[in-house]
């Protein structure tokens, strides 16, 4: 079995691709660029050239394999609008070639200040554009938290709070702290993409939530003990200015359950959590 995988380089996908190539699977990665490629032909992958706005491209390393992962999205949130449109239309050229195929989302916004279940439809969200569940009915959804932690995490939501808390010289969080993210390790993540690949059906949604809801105020008074900062609770006035355009998703609360993806393909996760990530250090960037 053949599978072509977007985003193969990235933090999930490398995870990915190494998950599996070890459950002898074959694999073909888009690289964008040269050091991609050879991340990719070091991991054992097949490289095929392209990117997320070269739709020939996608459809053509689309048809070479029998299935599709496409964990690829441009992580440019100053032009979110756009980028969400390029992932949008990068979904539906592949749909075209009606294969079996995995789109990843997120869950932060399936159900704000309420658990969020694997039935619950994502709800369209004009501050969050991000259009992967509706671009085809017929794929199969993952949806990653907000945070997806583990080593190598440069560009998540983590390490923004982390550098912002080394600009401020404190961590902080909003009112009480008390607003919940959901989490999950990388390599569990990876896991589970493959669990979907080889049970899932067609329009199912699946969350790779090992951890339901942590306060980000515990979040934030890791950060601030790995540093050696103070932590401050902020008002809502305060954390505009603090947080700046990442306030929304640092005082949003996103409890997210895995219930129902543990019980439907026996996903287990067995990594250690977030706070453990950062306690152990690998957000000292």
């Amino acid at each position: 079995m053949k599978v072509f995988v977007t985003g193969a380089s990235g933090f999930v996908g490398t995870a990915l691709v190494q998950e599996l190539l070890k459950n002898n699977y074959e694999v073909l990665g888009l690289a964008r660029s040269d050091a991609s490629a050879e991340k990719l032909i070091g991991l054992g992958a097949e490289v095929h050239r392209g990117d997320l706005e070269a739709l020939a491209s996608l459809r053509s390393g689309a048809a070479a394999c029998d299935q599709i992962i496409h964990c690829g999205f441009i992580h440019d949130f100053t032009r979110f609008a756009e980028v969400c449109a390029i992932d949008e239309a990068a979904i539906r050229a592949m749909a075209e070639l009606a294969k079996p195929m995995i789109v990843t989302s997120g869950s932060a916004l399936v159900s704000p200040g309420k658990l969020a279940t694997e039935e619950m439809a994502s709800p369209f969200n004009p501050n969050w554009p991000r259009a992967s569940e509706r671009a085809s009915s017929e794929a199969m959804v993952v949806r990653l938290p907000p945070s997806v932690h583990g080593e190598g995490d440069h560009h998540g939501f983590i390490p923004i709070l982390v550098n912002l808390a080394k600009e401020k010289g404190f961590s902080a969080y909003i009112g009480n702290g008390q607003n919940r993210w959901n989490a999950g390790h990388r390599l569990d993540a990876a896991v589970l993409y493959r669990l979907v690949l080889e049970q899932g059906k067609a329009g199912e949604r699946f969350h790779a939530a090992a951890e339901e809801g942590i306060p980000v105020k515990d979040i934030a008074e890791a950060i601030g003990k790995r540093l050696g900062l103070p932590v401050k609770s902020l008002s809502a006035e305060e954390a505009g200015a603090h947080f700046g355009w990442f306030g929304h998703m640092a005082g949003l609360d996103c409890p997210t359950s895995s219930q129902l993806t543990q019980e439907c393909l026996g996903w287990q996760p067995v990594q250690q959590t977030l706070i453990a990530d950062i306690e152990a250090g690998i957000y000292d960037l």
